[in-house]
């Protein structure tokens, strides 16, 4: 079934693995030319060698240069950039009064300046292309989907940081799509709930230390709790990474076209 991405390029943050390896799959899978971004370059590298054609792109999504490196060779070797896809981060979570500067920042950093900065970057390149399609009498629309989570529509007790940028994601989502409408992109966003991924299991599970910049952080959900949380989604299970990918893609087909500054929760009737 053609749906309207063969021929489009994109970049997605964070897909080494989980979520975005999922969504880089999938609009590739769709014709869409993928660029591939994750700070691990190793890891990187594996999974972009599965998605044919894919460029990979090794850097921290906090760094403006790997941003802008991954925007460059986007046009520069594909000649376009039809979609980014904001979905890199992890969680450090702690109770507000335990939780440092840097645990709140860091996250800040990763969740909302990050999709910020690449929008930026990638922000000329959009006016200028829009510019000549207008001028030649052309429709092309260009799409922005970026990624939140229920903790961001609702709190979640020992996650300040991550909450208040998930919320602020879906501000600056709201904000571009009013921004960038003249420019024929849309902007909007999927806020996740559980899906399995290393951020989503039990805790001590394997994987469960993340590096970043040198420092061991601790990632997943305390057993109990996530059992509880299991128990609580309607549909009875975690959502499958393919299926998280397949919320992102509903943003980017053309059919989507009207659709601008929305958020759907993917989070199995969960609310």
């Amino acid at each position: 079934m053609d749906l309207g991405l063969e021929g489009t390029a994109a970049v997605v943050g964070g897909a080494s693995s989980g979520m975005g390896l999922a969504i880089a799959g999938a609009l590739a899978a769709e014709g869409c030319a993928v660029t591939m971004l994750a700070r691990t370059p190793q890891k990187l590298e594996q999974a972009a060698a599965g998605i044919p054609g894919a460029i990979a792109v090794p850097g921290d999504v906090r760094d403006q240069g790997a941003l802008e490196q991954a925007v460059g060779r986007t046009v520069e070797e594909r000649g376009r950039l039809d979609i980014i896809v904001n979905n890199a981060g992890f969680t450090w979570d702690n109770v507000i009064q335990k939780m440092t500067d840097e645990q709140w920042q860091k996250i800040l950093d990763v969740h909302l300046s990050a999709p910020f900065r690449i929008l930026r970057a990638a922000s000329s390149y959009i006016r200028d292309a829009a510019r000549k399609e207008r001028e030649a009498g052309q429709s092309v629309f260009r799409k922005v989907v970026n990624v939140s989570s229920t903790s961001g529509i609702y709190g979640n007790a020992g996650q300040a940081n991550y909450s208040a940028a998930k919320a602020g994601i879906i501000g600056l989502t709201r904000t571009m799509a009013k921004e960038w409408g003249r420019y024929l992109v849309n902007v909007n966003c999927v806020a996740f709930g559980l899906i399995e991924t290393r951020l989503s299991q039990a805790l001590g599970g394997e994987g469960a230390q993340i590096d970043i910049t040198g420092r061991k952080i601790n990632v997943g959900i305390q057993s109990a709790n996530l059992e509880a949380l299991q128990r609580m989604i309607p549909l009875g299970r975690a959502g499958l990474p393919e299926e998280a990918a397949g919320a992102v893609c509903m943003f980017c087909y053309p059919e989507s076209n009207y659709v601008s500054g929305q958020v759907i929760t993917c989070a199995g009737g969960l609310y």
